[in-house]
C-alpha cells in the first residue's frame, strides 16, 4: 500500500474513533438532560436511546398573554388594568396624562423640525452635490435613497406620535 492510501485508512480509523467518543450516553431527568452517568444514577434518570438529542435552552422570559380588545376610536377610554392593580386617583392620572402629552408634543415638535430639515436637504429629489459626489455618482444616488428613507421614517414617526396624542385626549 502506498503512503497516500495508508494516510486515508489512518484518517478513516481516526475519524471513526473520535466519532465514537463524541457520542456519549445521554440521560433524561424529567425535563433536564445530562451525560454524567453518576449524576444520572443518583437522580434516577433514564437513558435516551435512538438518535441525537438537541437541547435548546430558552433564556428569554415568555411574554404574558395579552387580552385582545377591540374598541372603536370614538369610544371612551376603558380601563384595562387588572382588579388587583392599585387605584390611582383622578388628579394624579390627569397629571400623568398631561405630562405624557407634554412629552409627546415635544417629540412631535422635534420630529417635525427634523422632517423640515430633511426635506430641505432632499430638495425635491435633487439634493446639492458634494465634491466627492461629483466624482462618485453612486454615492450621490445612495445619499438620495438614504434621505428618502429618512423622510419616510420621520413621517411615520410623526403619524405615530400624533396617534398617541389623540389617544390621550
Amino acid at each position: 500500500m502506498n503512503k497516500a492510501g495508508l494516510g486515508i485508512v489512518f484518517f478513516a480509523v481516526f475519524a471513526a474513533a473520535t466519532g465514537a467518543q463524541a457520542q456519549s450516553k445521554i440521560y433524561r431527568c424529567g425535563n433536564d438532560y445530562t451525560n454524567e452517568a453518576g449524576a444520572a444514577k443518583r437522580q434516577g434518570c433514564r437513558l435516551v436511546e435512538g438518535g441525537n438529542v438537541t437541547v435548546i435552552q430558552n433564556t428569554a422570559p415568555t411574554p404574558a398573554p395579552r387580552a385582545a380588545t377591540s374598541t372603536p376610536s370614538a369610544a371612551p377610554r376603558q380601563s384595562s388594568s387588572p382588579a388587583s392593580a392599585p387605584k390611582v386617583d383622578d388628579s394624579a392620572q390627569r397629571s400623568r396624562d398631561a405630562d405624557a402629552r407634554t412629552i409627546l408634543e415635544a417629540e412631535l415638535s422635534k420630529s417635525q423640525q427634523r422632517l423640515a430639515a430633511l426635506q430641505e436637504e432632499y430638495n425635491g429629489g435633487e439634493p446639492q452635490r458634494t465634491a466627492l459626489e461629483f466624482r462618485n455618482p453612486q454615492g450621490y444616488i445612495e445619499r438620495i435613497a438614504q434621505l428618502k428613507a429618512n423622510i419616510e421614517r420621520t413621517e411615520a414617526d410623526i403619524q405615530g406620535i400624533q396617534r398617541e396624542i389623540n389617544r390621550l385626549r
